[in-house]
C-alpha cells in the first residue's frame, strides 16, 4: 500500500483483486469506498466477498447504476 501512495502522489488509489484482497484491505481500515460491478455469472464455486470483514465495519450506498448486462454498485466507509 505504501508503495502505491507513493507512486499515486496526491490522487486517488484503486485496488483490484478477488475477494480475499478486498476482504483483507477492508478489515485494515484502508478502503474508503467500494466498487462493486454485479455480473451474474459464477465463475468456479464462487466466493463469498464479505465473509469473515469486521462486523462492525459500516458501509452506505453511494449509487447504483444498472446496465444491460452488470449492475454497478458503490459503497462508502460510513
Amino acid at each position: 500500500m505504501q508503495q502505491a501512495r507513493d507512486a499515486a502522489g496526491d490522487k486517488d488509489i484503486m485496488i483490484g483483486g478477488g475477494a480475499q484482497a478486498v476482504q483483507q484491505y477492508l478489515n485494515a481500515g484502508l478502503v474508503d469506498e467500494l466498487r462493486i460491478d454485479l455480473v451474474p455469472l459464477l465463475l468456479g464455486d464462487g466466493e463469498r466477498l464479505l465473509a469473515g470483514v469486521n462486523p462492525e465495519l459500516k458501509l452506505e450506498s453511494a449509487g447504483v447504476v444498472v446496465g444491460p448486462r452488470a449492475t454497478h454498485l458503490t459503497y462508502q466507509r460510513a
